[in-house]
């Protein structure tokens, strides 16, 4: 690889950005088959709803507590590890015959879905410091298609061959990826010489440190709370309006929001022009947008593709924007800033499917949809605070 330094890496790169796609879809299959799932199980529409919340609750614990090993060990052989865990758990998914197995299961899916976000320090650490940028990007673009994609994926491949059997090809295609990425990626030695302890330890005193970290990390879990909330409730929508809508409506949906992804790559140039404030304020304005829209959607569905447009666009736009000027806080401590960040993110998504299956339950769509805008309005006041306080806490 050292021979060829950009040939090797230009190929290692496309298929870190597949694999960051391919992997990051185990924890949204689900969402577009919740309504199949509560079937299958015979569950409230609510109590399904914690399938995919635990599913995100498991990525927010893997975050936390081992995306930090990334700087202490190999981080190939860290990857393996965690493909052959994942592909573990999801066949265990397909195969739950209760309702708390399956719990259990999409937790643990999600614990151990979390190499996409193990890929970036690699590209980094395998190109020439000028071709990072890029590169990293196109990692961050195959994740972004990969979450827009999997609900599509679920949605329609759930209806033809049945969501357990979606479950066990997603277990067999970890397992590809294990056997391709062990032979296309260098032995990675560990940055970091200290202790576990010490890495995790780390993580509060970044939090007290950067006041932007602490609010941009709280406006993407705010906004991530809206965008599961929404997600996680759709499809239970669907099958509810006159037309009684199957998942693979909601897979179709999910498709209409690839048109996220173009915002996203699209947010590093707008960032060049404007101030950060500006672009986050744009896209949380365009998060709050679609929920008013959503609710004009209530019988039917002519308002729901632009509403979906534009949530995906300014939820997006927001997620890459974020990112970027978060870990430029401190280049040395770049991947625990992105565990502080992606840990309140994935929480507050969590968080935003248990609400949206509380609102579902009690008060139906319209209720989803209030409390989906009110999370996108709160994110907005935070995001319109944001760059008027100092980077770091204190100084």
């Amino acid at each position: 690889m050292d021979d060829q330094p950009s040939a090797v890496p230009a190929r290692t790169i496309w298929l870190m950005a597949a694999t960051a796609g391919i992997v990051v879809a185990n924890n949204y299959y689900n969402q577009p088959l919740l309504n199949d799932l509560a079937g299958t199980f015979a569950v409230t529409d609510d109590a399904a709803s914690w399938i995919s919340s635990l599913t995100q609750t498991g990525y927010a614990l893997g975050l936390l507590l081992i995306l930090p090993l990334g700087d202490q060990v190999d981080r190939r052989k860290l990857i393996s590890v965690m493909l052959v865990l994942s592909a573990a758990m999801l066949l265990l998914f397909s195969q739950a015959r209760n309702f708390p197995l399956l719990l259990a299961a999409g937790f643990s899916i999600g614990l151990t879905s979390i190499v996409p976000q193990i890929l970036p320090p690699i590209v980094s650490q395998i190109v020439p410091p000028s071709s990072a940028p890029q590169a990293v990007g196109h990692v961050m673009g195959g994740l972004l298609l990969g979450i827009v994609l999997s609900r599509f994926v679920g949605g329609w491949l759930g209806a033809l061959i049945g969501w357990r059997l979606v479950f066990a090809l997603a277990a067999l295609v970890m397992l590809a990826l294990m056997v391709v990425l062990r032979r296309a990626l260098p032995a990675l030695k560990p940055a970091h010489g200290g202790s576990y302890l010490s890495l995790l330890s780390s993580l509060p005193k970044l939090l007290h440190r950067y006041a932007r970290l602490r609010s941009l990390s709280l406006a993407a879990a705010l906004q991530f709370g809206a965008f599961s909330l929404f997600w996680s409730t759709l499809t239970f929508h669907l099958a509810a309006m006159p037309g009684h809508y199957s998942s693979k409506m909601a897979g179709s949906f999910a498709l209409v929001g690839a048109i996220g992804v173009i915002g996203a790559m699209s947010a590093a140039r707008i960032t060049k022009r404007f101030s950060l404030r500006t672009v986050l304020v744009l896209s949380g304005a365009l998060m709050a947008a679609a929920f008013p829209l959503f609710a004009a959607a209530h019988e039917s569905l002519f308002w729901m593709v632009p509403a979906v447009v534009i949530l995906d666009l300014g939820m997006q736009m927001s997620h890459v924007s974020s990112m970027a000027n978060i870990l430029v806080l401190d280049r040395d401590a770049a991947s625990r800033l992105n565990t502080v960040y992606m840990v309140t993110r994935f929480a507050g998504g969590a968080l935003g499917t248990v609400i949206g299956g509380l609102a579902w339950a009690h008060g139906g769509w319209l209720a989803v949809c209030a409390a989906g805008g009110l999370l996108c309005l709160v994110a907005l006041v935070v995001n319109g605070r944001t760059g008027v306080a100092p980077a770091a806490g204190g100084n």
